[in-house]
């Protein structure tokens, strides 16, 4: 390897810590299970193709558009001070040149699928761009998160529909709760620092043990909001069964930081990646058994 091939795979190594590429796994299954559950068939490659690229454009950008608004403060922090942008290895402009590709991508996929998802993306962009500022001045920024995210799982269903329905609406929900109650929990892990640098929080208005009982409850509205839609979609035993296995995990990520200290934080969040996949994974399989 080349002295300038080892600095493209550095710098593009960057890049994808840089916008946490991996967690793009939180709410990418969901959108394909509201593409699924929309019509209870598949839709074509073409309009996976589009769902998939508008998914990774609103998640570069979001988490592109995070890192450089919040980059003095976590210069600041220690668990975030080895962040790219605060330890030199990409720059501001980097992050805006990152976060208008990924808007690029939302745009032209929202375009090309159809009206209703090319009328509602500056309503995306609103929702998707602000959130990093909500954390100057609310400690409801976990729930705008989740709202901003979450809109992803209604996003696969009005990708497919055109249309907006009750199921998708529930979908929307149970979603944006999710990833607002295990949000809460990671926010743990900078309680103390939160309050010194007056960063808005739930942990850090209302305490650890507060903290835990909102997330716990935001997760319990979560998963019924999950179980409305499988009446409202029509789905089978599957997809039921699947949602259970999502409620065991849900307790057990809450358990991790109940019984074991805040040290457990990020094991509590890093369960939650099975979440979608599980929903996705039973979506499917109900979708097969009624074939």
């Amino acid at each position: 390897m080349t002295k300038s091939q080892g600095s493209r795979d550095r710098r593009l190594k960057s890049y994808l810590e840089f916008v946490k590429f991996e967690h793009t796994l939180f709410a990418l299954p969901f959108a394909y299970g509201g593409m699924l559950l929309a019509e209870r068939a598949w839709p074509g490659w073409i309009t996976f193709g589009w769902i998939s690229l508008a998914m990774v454009g609103a998640r570069t950008a979001s988490m592109a558009i995070n890192r450089v608004v919040d980059a003095s403060i976590d210069a600041q922090n220690p668990r975030t001070q080895n962040r790219e942008i605060p330890r030199g290895a990409l720059g501001k402009l980097d992050g805006w040149l990152l976060t208008l590709f990924g808007f690029l991508l939302l745009a032209v996929a929202g375009w090309a699928l159809n009206p209703l998802t090319l009328w509602l993306l500056p309503v995306a962009v609103f929702f998707l761009a602000l959130y990093p500022y909500t954390k100057r001045f609310t400690w409801l920024c976990h729930y705008w998160l989740g709202l901003s995210i979450g809109a992803a799982a209604a996003g696969g269903w009005i990708a497919v529909t055109g249309e907006f329905a009750l199921a998708a609406l529930f979908l929307w929900a149970g979603v944006g709760l999710w990833i607002a109650g295990f949000d809460i929990v990671y926010a743990l892990l900078d309680l103390e620092f939160d309050r010194e640098h007056g960063v808005y929080s739930i942990p850090a208005q209302f305490g650890q043990q507060r903290a835990l009982q909102i997330s716990a409850f935001t997760h319990g509205v979560a998963w019924f909001c999950l179980l409305a839609t499988w009446p409202l979609s029509h789905s089978g035993i599957a997809y039921l069964l699947g949602l259970i296995v999502v409620g065991g995990i849900l307790f057990y990520a809450q358990y991790l930081v109940r019984k074991r200290g805040v040290g457990e934080a990020l094991r509590s969040f890093n369960a939650n990646l099975y979440v979608s996949s599980v929903v996705l994974a039973a979506i499917i399989l109900d979708l097969l058994v009624k074939t």
